[in-house]
């Protein structure tokens, strides 16, 4: 599942493809992709609007459109948006289309049906559901040192639970966070209560760095307007990675073996030596 620099660097192509776009024409093929909206609906809410802008709430993808309506979306496993000319035919798996102009379509496909859409208005953003109780964001002011510290204190979760916990950590799913411990030398089994102040301060530092570091390696790539999706958007980025996915491989600090742990029914990747 796309994490937060996977999801930025879509909501960065969408700005350089079809930000001032005019949608001429909505149309949800797959109902359940927005279940609080109609096909009817969700033609009549989007179509003759204008694309601001596009941003990002966490993993949330949000559409600010001008008639005071925004898109909220979320890839989930394997959602994408293609931008294709006109005459070529919908791939399959095409569950929303926006056409834009006379020439050019923006579509979303997802192959695995996990995707969502929402459209809200714009001014009530904060108050929806997928959002208001989401942590703050990792690069802003309230994501500080303290916070983490203090959210930390109070959590009987396993450091690798309590990252994963949108509410706690906003952005952070399972490559980046096995990153973020294994630079701070934790271990991700540990009870988050039990971190010290000064490791909480470490681990704050270093999930900053490995967000900052996926989106600068993949703002380096060309984006292919025919298929720009959340995951894998880093194009080889899996080559950097320090412990994730490794297990087995000789750790880049002390050579011990990574070793693999289920927690919670997620994988989880760590030098035994390092992070202890």
């Amino acid at each position: 599942m796309p994490e937060l620099p996977e999801v930025e660097l879509v909501v960065r192509s969408l700005n350089s493809l079809v930000k001032g776009e005019k949608i001429s024409e909505a149309i949800l093929i797959r109902e359940k992709l927005a279940p609080d909206t109609s096909p009817r609906e969700f033609a009549i809410l989007v179509t003759n609007s204008t694309i601001n802008f596009a941003h990002r709430r966490g993993k949330h993808i949000l559409i600010d459109l001008d008639n005071g309506k925004t898109i909220i979306v979320h890839l989930r496993m394997s959602g994408r948006f293609m931008l294709l000319p006109l005459e070529i035919e919908e791939p399959k798996f095409s569950h929303a289309i926006f056409l834009l102009g006379d020439d050019k379509k923006l579509i979303f496909q997802d192959q695995r049906h996990f995707g969502f859409m929402r459209i809200v208005k714009t001014s009530e953003l904060a108050g929806v559901k997928e959002l208001k109780k989401l942590a703050p964001e990792p690069f802003s002011n309230e994501f500080s040192a303290g916070y983490l510290r203090k959210t930390l204190k109070a959590s009987k979760k396993s450091l690798k639970e309590f990252l994963l916990d949108q509410t706690k950590v906003c952005g952070l799913g399972n490559i980046y966070a096995a990153e973020a411990m294994f630079l701070a030398r934790l271990n991700p089994q540990i009870c988050s209560g039990k971190v010290s102040s000064i490791k909480a301060t470490r681990l704050h530092t270093f999930i900053i760095e490995v967000l900052n570091e996926s989106i600068e390696y993949s703002s380096t790539l060309n984006v292919d307007p025919e298929n720009f999706e959340g995951n894998y958007y880093g194009g080889n980025y899996e080559n950097q990675w320090r412990v994730y996915d490794r297990e087995d491989a000789p750790c880049i600090n002390c050579s011990a073996k990574i070793k693999r742990v289920k927690q919670a029914g997620r994988s989880s990747y760590y030098c035994p030596k390092c992070q202890k």
